[in-house]
Order: structure tokens, then C-alpha cells, then sequence
């Protein structure tokens, strides 16, 4: 008697609960094979991690290499389970969930060869006889059931001929009932983690309804489901980590049940479907025109516009399919502007693909001015953005690229910095307070090992305005963090669907060192150019961005790095604008372009205020270039602080708070947008600032 049979013998002699329902609990090994092998009510199918079940892996782990986030160990026979040989925990965890065991069914599928049957049950078996069901954390359980269910699809429900041991799979069965049960016991309490454990209850309930516990797990896990997505989704369907990409992960899972449930014909409540379409409203506006969710907070950049096309044939909705399709099915999204207000994230564009112009040409910015999210998934990057146009990724957020803080570098710290981001960077200083702690009881890192944990609060966060005419978006935001005293206010500006302009106004009562940082993607790295001249214009692969002259500020142009995927980073270069004071404002155009570089001259005009009572900063920069070949004169106009006044400059007179106007070449007025309440005139003589 092997391993897993004297561990399966034991627990019947424990007196568990049978495995099995009647008839089934009567059918000897073979028999039983034969029931789960043959045709049966159950509807399922598997999913597959693309990159864990790359054939090349699948291979490799027949031959004893596994590959997880980079790192590549050969382990022997049988695998020392309880062993880690890397210094990432993450490695270990990821050995643990067995992606690559649906890998091996997807090619004992496509090639009918047995080597990867043995393999698989090999793997299993030495984990059975070695591993409690509890390793490392309940989500790693979760995922293992969800990957043995998905693999024993290829390996038992759809082989033509049988392949797997009739032992094996009554000891296979009999594991996975343990596992599920560890996980009613043992759930997460809350979020991304709880969400997965529940799935794969629900998962086990539906396949195996021959189980014993099977009943009890579908009430189990769906009463809880439904209780969990009103809390894991906020109202504005955003999942409350704050993640872009664990939004995805969790929504996935969701989508799973939903699924399920609709093939088994196993009703769920209409506040689910309601909650699932917000959440997938936000995945629909998150992705770029190029098909990638951008990473904010900790994740992956990668596509998932395969979720979207679930949502579009679960609620028929055509504009799911438009974005899952990019662009050639259904109907186009109704809005440009999209604004998630829990969350606090903001995604503007300037079309979906109609007119004659091509989808993934689209101009794009997502703006994150809300919390940190729940648990420790969140950046410290308040008021970050990231910027695409024309195809390209043009400002990015950094990444993740790790989750270890092991080795000479602390990359995790790096990553996840407010240094790393699209923001101000005060003093160098994080805008919440994150500092080491070590780890006294072992749980996913090792004891006696040090964590950084986030020690103090998030910046508050507030969206002061948003305004949407049809030639101009502005977003106005602030973060005032507890780490410091200086104020973050900004201003984004999407003109005339053809630039941006980014507005910074620092405002403290001490002295304080300011860096402006923009991460430029990888396909800047030893491509970016300045301009001669004592203003900054620089040129990146299709970008322009430019600064009015001021002596009071500092560029330079840094190395840094970019990660789309965990364990991998690529160099890329970063700008920093960065001055020292008590009160400082930094004004950025942004123009991206495609094709010839576009002529582009940013100045600061000079401003006078009226009345004594007007003491609030101001500012007025001048944007001289051309659209569609069109040449133009634009001023911009804000109040650094949002106050209202009165101001002179070039001519005009203005009271409010902002203002944009557009001149030709003969210096006529031929558009103006501004502040609520705003007037304006030249020389004398009104003008019109209606919509």
C-alpha cells in the first residue's frame, strides 16, 4: 500500500462521513471511473492560465524543471512538497495551485500521449501523501481545487479512452472532498482570497453532485456569494482592493459561478447579475484602445476581453461585445467619460472607433483619485494616471513586478513607491507611511523574515471637478497626505481631443523638494530627445511633452523600469521635473502624435491680479502648435488654488477660476470653456462663455 492509499485508508478508519451518495457509494473503484467517465447531467468546462500551460513548460515540468515568475528549478522525484527553493514565496505558491496540471490535460488532449497522464497523477498522488490541505494559506487550496477539477475534464469527462488509474481516482476524489471541506471551515474573511475559495466550492459542488458534502457546498457557497459581491464590489462596481487587474481577477471568478450556474440550470438573484454588469462596466472602460488593462496598484497589465465577451452573451450587451471584439461586433459604449466615484477612477477617450477612425488609435488617460483600496494590493500613488494614444502606451504606470522583498534590492519598496508613480513626489517621501515589521508567525513568508506594512493612513483624496464639453474634459483632483504638510492639487486637461495639459500646484507651509516624475513605456528607452532651447521640450516615440521656461526648475531624464508581468521588469526611462519651495506649480502639455512630429512652443504669460482681495496664485501658459494641420493659439488659466478672482493678462480680463480659449491665426476668439459662473472680455468687449 502506497502513500496516498495508506492516507486514504486511515481517514475511513477515522470514521469520516462516506464519500459518496447513494447508488454510488456501492461501486467499487473501476465501476466508479466508468460513472465519472461516461454521460452524466453535469455541464463544465475547463480554463486554462495561458502562460502556466505554454506547451514548453507542460514539457519541461514531464521532464522535473519547473518554471514559475522567471525562476527555473529541476526537483526530484517525489517532489519535496513542503520545500521551497526560492527565495519568493510566490514561486512556492504557484507550484502549489498546479495551473500546469490543466496545462498537462490540454496536452494529453491535443496528442492522446499517456506520459502526460502519469505525470499528472504522479504529481497529485506525491502531493496527497505529503501535503496538508491548509498549506501555505486557504486561496492556494482554492486554486488547486479549481485546477484538479479543470484538469480531471481533459483527463477523465472527455478522454476516449481511459488512462487514469481506478485508485487514483477514487483518492483524487476523496482529496478534493477534503479540501473543499478545509475550505468551508477555513475561508478568507474577505476579499480577492474569499471570492476564489467560494468559487471553488461551488465549482466542486456542481461536478461532483455524487459527493456526499456536494449539497451542502452549493448552499454553502452560493448564500455566501451572494452576500459577498455586495461587499467585494463597491456601487460603482469597482472591486474594493483598488487594483485594476485584481478588479479582473475577481470579476473572473464571478463570471465562473454565473456560468455554472446558468448551465446547470441553478437560479443565483437578480442583485448578482445587477452587481456583475457595474463590475463589468468598469472593465469594459478600463481597457486601452490597444486591448490591456493597465496595471494600477498591484497586478499584471494584460488583456481581458474574454471576461467582457462572457458578459456580453450572459446580459446581452452589445456594448460589452464592442470592446471585446474591438470594435467589429456590436454597439459602442455610450460614454467617453467615464467616472467610478467610490473608487475614485476617472478614463477618458476621445472615440470608440467610430467615424471612420480606428479603434486602437484612440486617445486615452485613466486617473486614480481615490483611497488606497482594502487590504495591501494598493500604490502609494494618488492622482497617478496613465496616458496611450495612437497604439502606443505613452505615460505608464510602473507595475508590480514583485511581492518579495528579498535581495540587495527591495524591489517590492521600488515598485510600489510614490517615487515610481505618475505624481509628485515629496521629499522623497511615500505619500502613506510604510514601514518594516517583521513577521513572527509563519504564514506565507518565512518567520524571522521582515515585511514592510503600510503604517498610517492614505492620503484624502478629492475630486473637486469634472466638467465634459465637447472640445475640452478637465479633471481637477487634490491629495492631502498625513506624512507631510504640502497640499497636491491637480488639474487634467484633454483639449480639443488632441492634447493634454497636466496642472500641479504644491502648496505648503514649509520648504519642500519636489519631483515631478512621468514614466515613459519601454519603447522610449535610448529614444528620447530634447529640444535646444532654455524651456523643456522633449520627443518620445510618439509623445511631445513641454514646460514653460523656469529657472526655479529642474529636468533630468532617469533610468527606471517598467514590469507588465510578475518576476519580469524592462528598463525604461523616467522625466523628472523638480524645484524646492514652499508653494510650487508645475504645468505639462502632453501631446501625443503619430506620423510628423507636430510643432509645439509652451510659454508663461505674464498675470495681474485685480483687487486686493484676489491673493490666490495664478497662472496663464500659451500652447502654440496645430491639429490636422491647422495652426492655433491656446491659453490656459487657472487659479492655483481653485479660488475665484480677477485677472489680467494678454488683453483679457477674466473673473473665475480656470479658463481655456482657442485663437486663429488672426488672434480671434474662436472657442472659450471656463469655471461655472466665469466672465471674460477683450479690451473691453464680452465674450460669450456659454456652452
Amino acid at each position: 500500500m502506497n502513500a496516498p492509499e495508506r492516507k486514504l485508508e486511515a481517514a475511513r478508519q477515522e470514521g469520516r462521513a462516506p464519500l459518496l451518495l447513494a447508488p454510488w457509494d456501492r461501486c467499487d473503484d473501476e465501476a466508479l471511473l466508468g460513472h465519472f467517465g461516461g454521460k452524466r447531467a453535469v455541464r463544465f468546462y475547463p480554463v486554462a492560465d495561458p502562460d502556466e500551460t505554454r506547451p514548453d513548460k507542460i514539457e519541461a515540468i514531464v521532464q522535473g524543471q519547473f518554471e514559475f515568475n522567471g525562476e527555473t528549478y529541476r526537483l526530484p522525484d517525489p517532489l519535496p512538497w513542503l520545500d521551497n527553493p526560492s527565495d519568493d514565496v510566490e514561486w512556492h505558491i504557484l507550484l502549489h495551485k498546479f495551473y500546469y496540471a490543466v496545462g498537462l490535460g490540454m496536452r494529453f488532449t491535443e496528442t492522446g500521449d499517456a506520459r502526460y497522464a502519469h505525470r499528472w497523477m504522479a504529481l497529485i498522488d506525491g502531493w496527497i501523501a505529503s501535503t496538508p490541505p491548509g498549506f501555505i494559506a486557504a486561496d492556494v487550496t482554492g486554486r488547486r481545487v479549481q485546477n484538479w477539477i479543470y484538469s480531471y475534464y481533459h483527463f477523465v469527462v472527455t478522454a476516449d479512452r481511459p488512462v487514469v488509474d481506478v485508485a487514483f481516482h477514487r483518492r483524487l476524489l476523496d482529496s478534493l472532498s477534503e479540501q473543499v471541506d478545509y475550505l468551508c471551515d477555513n475561508l478568507t474573511p474577505a476579499r480577492n482570497h474569499r471570492t476564489l475559495e467560494l468559487y471553488a466550492i461551488f465549482l466542486a459542488s456542481v461536478v461532483f453532485p455524487e459527493l456526499q458534502r456536494a449539497a451542502y457546498w452549493r448552499e454553502f457557497s452560493l448564500v455566501r456569494l451572494e452576500e459577498n459581491i455586495g461587499t467585494d464590489l463597491l456601487p460603482d462596481g469597482v472591486q474594493i482592493e483598488l487594483s485594476t487587474d485584481y478588479h479582473q481577477l475577481v470579476l473572473k471568478n464571478y463570471l465562473n459561478v454565473r456560468r455554472l450556474a446558468a448551465l446547470n440550470a441553478i437560479p443565483v438573484s437578480d442583485e448578482m447579475d445587477a452587481a456583475l454588469q457595474r463590475g463589468l462596466e468598469f472593465s469594459m472602460h478600463a481597457h486601452k484602445p490597444d486591448g490591456i488593462v493597465p496595471s494600477l496598484s498591484d497586478g499584471d497589465a494584460r488583456s481581458f476581453r474574454d471576461l467582457l465577451s462572457i458578459g456580453a452573451e450572459l446580459f446581452d450587451r452589445a456594448d460589452f461585445r464592442y470592446v471585446a471584439s474591438a470594435g467589429n461586433e456590436g454597439s459602442p459604449p455610450s460614454r467617453l467619460l467615464a467616472h467610478f466615484p467610490d473608487s475614485g477612477y476617472t478614463v477618458v477617450r476621445d472615440h470608440w472607433g467610430t467615424g471612420g477612425r480606428r479603434y486602437a488609435d484612440a486617445q486615452y488617460l485613466i486617473f486614480d483619485c481615490g483611497p488606497l483600496g482594502a487590504g495591501n494590493h494598493g500604490h502609494f500613488d494618488c492622482l497617478n494616471f496613465e496616458l496611450a494614444a495612437f497604439g502606443r502606451s505613452l505615460v505608464v504606470d510602473p507595475g508590480r513586478y514583485t511581492y518579495s522583498e528579498a535581495g540587495e534590492t527591495n524591489w517590492r519598496i521600488r515598485f510600489r513607491g510614490t517615487e515610481a508613480h505618475n505624481t509628485v513626489c515629496v521629499d522623497g517621501q511615500n505619500q502613506t507611511l510604510y514601514l518594516p515589521k517583521p513577521v513572527k508567525d509563519a504564514s506565507r513568508h518565512k518567520r524571522g523574515s521582515v515585511r514592510h506594512k503600510i503604517a498610517g493612513p492614505a492620503p484624502d483624496a478629492t475630486l473637486h471637478e469634472l466638467v465634459e464639453f465637447e472640445d475640452l474634459v478637465l479633471i481637477d483632483g487634490s491629495a492631502r497626505s498625513h506624512v507631510y504638510d504640502a497640499l497636491h492639487r491637480r488639474r487634467i486637461l484633454f483639449v480639443d481631443r488632441s492634447y493634454w495639459i497636466v496642472s500641479d500646484w504644491l502648496d505648503a507651509p514649509t520648504r519642500h523638494h519636489y519631483a515631478l516624475r512621468f514614466q515613459l513605456s519601454e519603447a522610449a528607452q535610448a529614444q528620447v530627445e530634447r529640444a535646444q532651447g532654455a524651456a523643456p521640450l522633449l520627443r518620445s516615440p510618439g509623445l511631445l511633452v513641454a514646460q514653460p521656461e523656469d529657472p526655479g526648475v529642474m529636468f533630468g531624464l532617469e533610468p527606471s523600469w517598467v514590469s507588465y508581468r510578475y518576476g519580469e521588469k524592462l528598463a525604461a526611462p523616467r522625466l523628472c521635473f523638480q524645484a524646492a519651495a514652499c508653494s510650487h506649480g508645475f504645468d505639462t502639455v502632453l501631446l501625443p502624435f503619430e506620423g510628423k512630429t507636430p510643432n509645439l512652443t509652451v510659454r508663461r504669460l505674464a498675470v495681474e491680479t485685480e483687487g486686493e482681495s484676489t491673493r490666490a496664485a495664478a497662472i496663464v501658459i500659451e500652447i502654440d502648435s496645430e491639429t490636422a494641420g491647422t495652426r492655433f493659439r491656446d491659453l490656459w488659466f487657472h487659479s492655483r488654488a481653485g479660488e475665484e478672482g480677477s485677472w489680467q493678462f494678454d488683453g483679457y480680463r477674466f473673473s473665475g477660476r480656470w479658463l481655456w480659449l482657442r485663437e486663429d491665426r488672426e488672434g480671434r476668439v474662436t472657442r472659450a470653456r471656463a469655471s461655472s459662473g466665469a466672465r471674460l472680455a477683450y479690451r473691453g468687449l464680452d465674450i460669450d462663455l456659454k456652452p
